[in-house]
């Protein structure tokens, strides 16, 4: 199979939609691009009339103050789809930056495919406008629990908010991030040299395990236990 084929089968975008469709109504309508590290998809302004799928490499999604400081909103790897929340909108503006994390790798559509009445079959249309309705709402609860972990004040309070909502999102107190230690400090907008440094105490603490970008969140026996040295 097309390695572009199985990329949009596996998107969220296009979940259930039958593979004679992805082939004949769909896949024609991308275009294939690529970029190199630090390339700059989108700039606050710029009008987005297009959508794309990540197909290899990272996007980073983030907003640049005027000192020079950044924040990271959110990183968006193979499968996700960048873009269709500025195309639902009436300005179709960007608020924000979308920058090549590393090289890159994009199939990139027309906003038409998703919003032009006859663009796809009324039942794939239908499947489409379903997924991203799922795909807008949950990127509305990231935000707010964005919102929520950058509410507390002290770092180990954010760290510790964002490592259970992840550890409840996904149902186990073993997980990965998604996030690099430098992104994590962006998206929980602390320094990097702090966290780590606040990473280590929490476990020396019987708080938590990690080893690069996996974590497990000890429970209150693990955690005695991890301090009495027992484990």
């Amino acid at each position: 199979m097309d390695t572009r084929l199985t990329a949009l089968s596996r998107c969220r975008l296009f979940q259930d939609l039958p593979r004679e469709t992805l082939e004949r109504e769909i896949l024609p309508r991308g275009k294939r691009r690529d970029f190199e590290r630090r390339a700059v998809l989108t700039a606050p302004g710029d009008r987005v009339d297009w959508f794309a799928v990540v197909l290899q490499g990272k996007v980073q999604i983030s907003q640049i103050f005027s000192d020079g400081t950044s924040s990271l909103m959110d990183a968006l790897g193979p499968g996700h789809t960048l873009g269709t929340d500025l195309i639902c909108t009436r300005s179709r503006r960007s608020p924000y930056y979308a920058v090549a994390a590393d090289r890159l790798e994009v199939l990139q559509f027309p906003g038409a495919l998703v919003l032009e009445a006859g663009a796809l079959s009324g039942e794939a249309r239908t499947v489409l406008w379903r997924n991203l309705l799922t795909i807008l709402s949950d990127g509305n609860l990231r935000k707010h629990y964005r919102l929520a972990i950058l509410a507390q004040r002290g770092l180990r309070d954010r760290v510790l908010v964002y490592l259970t909502m992840q550890a409840e999102r996904r149902g186990t107190p073993t997980f990965r991030i998604p996030f690099s230690r430098e992104e994590l400090a962006a998206f929980l907008c602390v320094n990097r040299s702090a966290l780590s440094h606040e990473l280590s105490r929490m476990e020396a603490e019987g708080l938590i395990r990690f080893r690069k970008n996996e974590f497990t969140l000890l429970s209150a026996g693990e955690r005695r236990s991890a301090w009495s040295g027992t484990e």
